[in-house]
């Protein structure tokens, strides 16, 4: 067992105030009712760092039916390790209970490792070599051994409801102080683990200005390959989080010094200014906006990334013909149909839709169009997302407030040849069907 480091309240700067009120009810309910109840993770490292958490976590000895008792807005999601997620309006909260990890390694199939994480053995390395990953099974635990199952030392502290205190088992309150990430164990083991903690250590550091730790560094170099066999649906989030996080120019350029970014996506290594000048863009509108607004969706993401590099075509290439399916035969996407930028496999419509926002920026900045021209325009389902493309990469605020004034002015207007409501049919309809119901009337009548 280790000891913990107990911080009082005088001697660490989160106030209740900075927490969110909604975690603050959770956290309360939950301690009322006899549970321990944690602030976890990145939410706790944000709030010493004096930054805004964007989400806050909460970790508890309560198990998942135990909470959606105390919770009529709760709901117990996961398969492998349930979760609760407390919903307040659109904001959710997510609760765990303390879990701990059994190894395969070294031990016995389904016995702890003697250690919160095993050492890196003969047989460990080997798996390494072979790009195995160890698996390791998720059961209910305590604080401590929550902590050591976590990836690195500043995520791995707790804030404790009850007594206002910080709790650090792993080393996390000194390595924020020396500004530096550092694995939770023996990186060689965790990134073999989960090779796509390679990539959030990168991103972690970029994000908040600290340094590897060199024995991290040591295990990155001699893993890295491991990362290409990540998940890509994984690694496709991953991207855009970085893409959403305001700090993406930087994080690109030390995933490429790290050696990832080639394995992950080559076509984005080595990349030239005019990648990096599109992404401080986006950083910069970003910043400028607090939390990332909904406005900044995955397709103008998916320009972001690639639309210099012209890795995607103006024009939608023809698709392949389909055999017809079977009966009860699931269909799978043709390769020809499907859009990927190395190992990411971007969905279809964002892609099509960054296709659209490219072909109507352009016509935005034309000065002679007609008002049934504007009209249509700003009808266009691409419209919004242009105007939010326009606004990050564009030059020219007063082109964006002429076209919020235009569509202020069309807002309640169709365009031309289109029904006012969706559901409106032309009158010779209604007075054709209503002839209808009449005609079959008399014939009913003549009959009897």
């Amino acid at each position: 067992m280790v000891e913990p480091i107990v911080l009082p309240r005088s001697e660490h700067n989160i106030s209740r105030r900075d927490i969110d009120p909604d975690a603050l009810k959770v956290l309360y309910r939950l301690r009322e009712n006899g549970f321990v109840a944690y602030l976890v993770g990145g939410s706790v490292r944000d709030l010493m760092l004096g930054r805004r958490p964007k989400d806050f976590d909460i970790g508890t000895s309560a198990h998942p039916y135990e909470i959606k008792k105390l919770f009529r807005n709760c709901w117990i999601i996961g398969r492998r390790f349930r979760l609760a997620h407390v919903k307040f309006g659109t904001k959710t909260i997510e609760v765990a209970t303390f879990r701990r990890q059994v190894a395969d390694v070294p031990g016995e199939p389904g016995e702890p490792a003697e250690t919160p994480d095993a050492p890196a053995a003969d047989h460990v390395n080997a798996i390494a070599d072979n790009v195995s990953f160890l698996h390791r099974d998720n059961t209910f635990g305590t604080p401590e051994e929550d902590a050591f199952r976590r990836d690195i030392t500043i995520n791995g502290m707790f804030y404790d409801i009850a007594t206002f205190s910080v709790i650090d088992y792993v080393g996390g309150l000194d390595d924020l102080k020396a500004r530096v990430i550092r694995s939770i164990g023996d990186p060689n083991v965790r990134f073999v683990e989960d090779p796509v903690r390679m990539l959030r250590a990168v991103v972690m550091a970029s994000r908040i200005d600290f340094q590897l730790d060199p024995a991290l560094i040591a295990a990155l170099e001699a893993h890295r390959e491991l990362i290409k066999g990540a998940s890509p649906a994984r690694m496709v989030e991953e991207y855009y989080k970085i893409l959403r996080s305001g700090a993406s120019a930087k994080t690109f350029r030390a995933l490429d010094e790290a050696g990832l970014l080639e394995l992950m996506t080559p076509e984005l290594s080595g990349a030239a200014d005019t990648f990096y000048d599109n992404l401080a863009a986006l950083d910069a509108w970003r910043r400028l906006h607090g939390d990332a607004p909904a406005s900044l969706t995955n397709a103008i993401l998916i320009g972001a990334l690639v639309g210099p590099l012209g890795l995607i075509p103006a024009e939608a290439p023809p698709l392949a013909p389909r055999a017809p399916a079977k009966p009860g035969k699931r269909v799978r996407e043709p390769l020809s149909e499907r859009v990927s930028i190395g190992m990411l496999p971007l969905a279809r419509k964002d892609v099509d839709r960054f296709r659209h926002i490219s072909i109507l920026a352009p016509k935005l900045a034309e000065q002679a169009l007609s008002v049934r021209q504007q009209r249509s325009i700003v009808h266009r389902p691409s419209f919004e997302e242009t105007l939010t493309w326009l606004e990050i990469f564009g030059n020219d605020p007063d082109l964006i407030e002429v076209w919020r004034e235009q569509q202020a002015e069309h807002a309640g207007a169709p365009p031309e040849g289109a029904p006012a409501h969706a559901d409106a049919r032309p009158a010779g309809d209604r007075q054709r069907r209503r002839r209808r119901r009449g005609r079959g009337r008399d014939r009913r009548i003549q009959n009897q």
